[in-house]
């Protein structure tokens, strides 16, 4: 039986000038990222403040896997220098051009299918598909947080987060988001805390993870 509740926000950064939509999201322990379409922006999570830009091409999903940010622009994945945006090389993306969140983790990307329906887990090294999870909802942002694979939905005028099971893809847990409030991109910050992407609202927004026995 699906655990589901209300989705509890934190707090809501933006809009930001210049960015009339909100994409991918990541955090590298420090900042907050946004893609924006042409710019992703460094966002103070505290102040909520652009701390810096990089011109990117950034349509969907964005991670950071320690050292580089990786995001995804139509059909390819870059791998990104934090500092400098120099575009470090490219993949192709699973869904060419399909494609919408990003995630790292276990040494791999893990990429959202929007409308298929999936989760791709790939070789970041080429793009090859290594393994696939399957979902009964639209796939928006995807992130991993102490083992647990969640993501972000956009169906209609409903959006949730959901905790699936990553073998089978059931869904285990889900926060419901208040109405109007959709889902893009999705991090977690290894914590107590998710940020999504807001969409055209411009917005990303922070949403407290429950709280469970044993965590």
């Amino acid at each position: 039986m699906t655990d589901t509740s209300f989705a509890e926000i934190l707090r809501e950064y933006g809009p930001f000038a210049g960015a009339g939509h909100i994409h991918g999201i990541s955090f590298d322990g420090s900042h907050v990222w946004a893609a924006t379409g042409a710019q992703l922006l460094a966002i103070e999570p505290e102040g909520g403040s652009v701390a810096r830009t990089l011109a990117a091409a950034c349509d969907a999903g964005t991670a950071f896997d320690g050292s580089h940010l990786w995001q995804i622009a139509e059909s390819r994945i870059d791998k990104i220098d934090p500092h400098s945006g120099e575009v470090l090389a490219s993949i192709p993306a699973p869904g060419h051009g399909g494609d919408s969140g990003l995630a790292w983790a276990e040494g791999s990307l893990w990429v959202g299918q929007y409308r298929e329906r999936k989760i791709h887990r790939i070789d970041p090294t080429n793009g090859e598909i290594l393994r696939t999870i399957e979902s009964n909802r639209f796939v928006t942002g995807v992130t991993w947080v102490d083992g647990e694979l969640w993501h972000g939905t956009w169906e209609g005028e409903e959006s949730d987060l959901r905790r699936i099971d990553p073998q089978s893809g059931a869904v285990q847990e889900r926060l419901a988001m208040p109405p109007g409030m959709g889902v893009s991109g999705l991090e977690s910050d290894g914590a107590d805390t998710f940020y999504c992407g807001g969409g055209p609202s411009g917005k990303v927004r922070a949403v407290k993870r429950p709280v469970r026995a044993g965590r």
